[in-house]
């Protein structure tokens, strides 16, 4: 199914990224089982698909579209500086209209990457950060 190469695409590219960090940073992705460190940032990466679509009448096309969406945690009480500037970084990994390919699937970012407000925690603070992707297939 094409929603699960999509999120293979935008994991890898992320995982890739946190890794290089100067400070790399864990990746959790859905349904992986993982506990922090207790005043630890890392990220959470979901794949949130949309229905599946076909624009011709013999069915020949696929049409995928869902949102991506990063969750960056970070400990609570710090404001918002370590998490923004996080979000500003992924903003750049998942620049506008880039194509991203695995095998025969292209999946276009379709939205900028747009931070949701933050969300408090007793030892967390948790800024989302989203875009909606599409891909086509024949």
């Amino acid at each position: 199914m094409s929603h699960n190469i999509i999120a293979s695409i935008y994991e890898a590219k992320l995982i890739a990224w946190a890794k290089a960090l100067p400070v790399p940073l864990k990746v959790v992705v859905e349904n992986e089982a993982y506990t922090p460190v207790d005043g630890a940032t890392y990220l959470k990466a979901f794949t949130l698909p949309a229905d599946t679509a076909s624009n011709t009448l013999g069915g020949d096309h696929k049409l995928y579209t869902g949102v991506f969406q990063v969750s960056i945690v970070t400990p609570s009480g710090k404001y918002r500086g370590a998490a923004g500037a996080l979000a500003d970084q992924i903003a750049a990994l998942f620049p506008l209209y880039e194509r991203d390919t695995k095998g025969a699937l292209t999946v276009v970012t379709m939205t900028p990457v747009d931070p949701g407000p933050g969300i408090p925690d007793d030892t967390t603070f948790t800024v989302p950060v989203s875009f909606q992707y599409r891909a086509d297939t024949n």
